[in-house]
């Protein structure tokens, strides 16, 4: 090790120890208190910064794993060394991630970002970045994953190793340096992650006992993993996991996500195609990784294509159909199955994730008592994984002193309190973290706001400005929207994008831009804050000029300068509104509150052009605090691009026609939502 080096960690542990020393309420054993875990976490954080008991990390590059239908998967081995590299002799836990994005992204991620030198320089400059106010102050969060600790749970955590665990991280099939086709979540692949831990569980460097972490897919095959309840797996760490990646990504209330797929399947079926150059200058090269990506060089882009160019249901291809009925390989593999995981797990979220639709869902399914399984929701996005939110005063510690916290707890069996944590942590949108038993919280009411055609006077700027009340409106009036591209400007585009188009503001934090091609409807002002803590839900009376249109409303905090920022959104396919009730969640009044669409060709709907149709349009759950003075607001859209897109069929059928809200007292339309106190007539 470099006298840099050695100087960086004997600093480091120098100021992890005098936070302990220092900190007014650290008493030993101590239980964790709110969501910044108090004294415990302020032990976590020194156990995980402070000196490790081994100096250095051995790496094993490309090492083979092969599965039992004889395709070899490659893994990079990370294991505890001495300060030379020499791998200790001690058995040790295993931590095992599996990734898409070729193993070798992994590396360099961690290569740089912890490196002696520029890990402390980088540091600097993400601390020292403010572009607060700026057209692009979204920059901000995005590059404070790294001071926050998201970016090491996506790479390898060489503190991590270095404090006792070996890290494997693997090829999934198909991808990287691994032989075989692409499997996209579906079954062999889920095998593969089983036979990996089983492999890891029985290597001599390995205790027996596996851990899972990782971002994203890396989170989803965890969930996937767990599921089957695997001997050895005994901890996972998921952070941005999905659950159902249909409604998740694949086609959010049956349009395609478009702003998502084409971009995330390119970046896969791009990097899977990068060849391992040392083994062509070494003379190893696998030609059957050769053969195998000359076969399938496109992976899931046929069924891409045909969503978007069919012409109609009658020509929809098979590969496609697969996507589009109830129990096909793809629809019953990508679903998580959580009421059957045992294995502790801790999941990492958030209220604007690509992935919201699953996560507290998941959470809630898992049947394991709270402290053997967590939750944190933060209100970012997909890229910024954590970024901004943690770490800080009154915030929960970084993520990746909460996973060495977990795992050690449940690998190596340490009482260091991080099973009281939580269960619950929640940052509600545009205010402070808090701590809950349950999510959605306690002490919640249902209450219905009426969609009405009387002018609020707060926004001129939408195609009609409406009022939301407590009290349903007498006025039969037909209000019209038609599809615009104005959403492309929005926080649903920014979340659909993971959180890039964020850096600019004037989109994500504000939807007066968005709400130029909506039907906007707004609360007066309230006279106290109100929570809002739940699923929400708008019901339209609604009327088409065509048999198919697509829905989109979102729920906003409206601020007294008139800012308008969204907290919860949804969107269905008027002909896909059909809903499973066994899955779906109702309030006491008999009002669905969060739909589970069925999203089947099977059980589609056309709609009778002129002819109202209740149409359940689902929000995602949300945590959110609406201030005195501020006013909630509905906002409803004919179109979401680039959010999604109709299938080419659904797209024909609807015409991009105008559609219609008709009010009518006997058929109102409205929000269910979950409220600490009901807003008053």
């Amino acid at each position: 090790m470099s006298r840099s080096s050695r100087s960086v960690r004997l600093l480091a542990g120098v100021v992890a120890l005098v936070a302990v020393l220092v900190a007014p309420t650290v008493v030993a054993g101590a239980a964790p208190t709110g969501p910044t875990g108090g004294a415990a976490a302020a032990r976590w954080q020194a156990s995980h910064d402070g000196p490790q008991p081994y100096a250095g990390v051995n790496t094993t590059w490309d090492v083979p794993i092969r599965m039992s239908d004889g395709t070899v998967l490659r893994a990079n081995v990370y294991r505890p060394a001495d300060a030379r590299e020499r791998p200790t002799s001690k058995k040790t836990p295993v931590i095992v991630t599996m990734t898409p994005y070729t193993k070798l992204v992994t590396a360099l991620s961690a290569a740089v970002i912890q490196h002696p030198v520029l890990e402390p320089w980088l540091l600097q400059i993400a601390r020292s970045i403010n572009l607060r106010g700026t057209p692009i102050d979204g920059i901000n969060d995005i590059a404070h994953t790294i001071r926050d600790g998201g970016a090491k749970t996506f790479a390898v955590d060489f503190d991590l190793v270095r404090s006792g665990y070996t890290q494997v991280v693997v090829d999934v099939r198909g991808t990287g340096f691994s032989q075989g086709k692409w499997d996209v979540f579906q079954n062999r692949e889920q095998q593969d992650t089983v036979e990996v831990i089983d492999w890891a569980s029985r290597q001599p460097w390995s205790d027996g006992k596996v851990g899972m972490s990782g971002v994203s897919y890396s989170a989803i095959n965890q969930i996937q993993a767990a599921n089957k309840n695997p001997k050895a797996l005994k901890a996972i760490f998921p952070v941005e996991p999905g659950g159902d990646l249909i409604r998740d990504i694949v086609a959010p209330g049956g349009g395609l996500g478009v702003g998502f797929l084409p971009m995330w399947l390119g970046l896969v079926n791009g990097t899977k195609m990068i060849p391992n150059v040392a083994s062509m200058l070494n003379g190893t090269f696998d030609w059957k990784w050769l053969a195998d990506r000359i076969s399938d060089p496109l992976t899931f882009y046929p069924q891409l294509m045909a969503a978007l160019l069919t012409p109609d249901i009658p020509s929809v291809p098979e590969n496609l159909k697969a996507l589009l009925e109830k129990n096909s390989e793809p629809r019953t593999a990508w679903l998580d199955r959580a009421e059957k995981i045992t294995t502790p797990t801790f999941i990492y979220g958030g209220w604007f994730d690509l992935f919201t639709n699953s996560e507290v869902r998941m959470y809630n399914k898992i049947p394991l008592p709270p402290g053997k399984k967590q939750l944190i929701m933060g209100d970012g996005y997909h890229l910024t994984i954590g970024g901004g939110q943690q770490g800080r005063a009154g915030t929960p510690p970084r993520l990746d002193v909460l996973q060495k916290a977990w795992f050690d707890k449940w690998l190596k069996g340490i009482d260091n309190g991080i099973d009281e944590y939580g269960p619950v942590q929640l940052k509600q949108v545009g205010d402070s973290w808090i701590t809950a038993q349950q999510f959605p919280r306690a002490g919640m009411e249902r209450q219905r706001l009426y969609l009405s055609d009387r002018r609020s006077g707060t926004a001129p700027h939408a195609v009609r400005d409406g009022s939301l009340s407590p009290a349903a409106p007498k006025s039969h009036a037909r209000l019209t929207v038609s599809p615009g591209l104005a959403p492309m400007c929005s926080r649903d585009a920014a979340q659909q994008f993971a959180g890039a188009l964020a850096i600019f503001p004037f989109c994500s934090d504000d939807a007066r831009i968005s709400e130029r091609a909506a039907l906007s409807f707004t609360t007066a002002p309230l006279t106290k804050a109100r929570s809002v803590s739940g699923y929400a839900n708008v019901r339209l009376n609604a009327v088409l000029d065509a048999t198919d249109g697509y829905w989109t409303a979102t729920l906003n905090d409206v601020a007294p300068d008139g800012t308008s920022k969204v907290i919860s959104s949804g969107q269905v396919m008027a002909s896909l509104r059909g809903y499973d009730r066994a899955a779906s969640q109702f309030a006491p009044n008999g009002d669905v509150i969060d739909p589970v669409y069925h999203l089947t060709l099977s059980s589609r709907q056309r709609v009778a052009p002129g002819r109202p149709v209740a149409v359940d349009i689902g929000l995602l759950p949300t945590e959110a605090i609406v201030k005195p003075g501020h006013r909630l607001r509905v906002d409803v859209f004919a179109m979401n691009f680039p959010r999604a897109l109709p299938l080419r069929p659904l797209l024909n059928e609807s015409g991009l026609k105008p559609q219609h809200i008709q009010l009518d007292p006997s058929r109102p339309s409205f929000v269910n939502l979950p409220l600490s106190e009901p807003i008053g007539g």
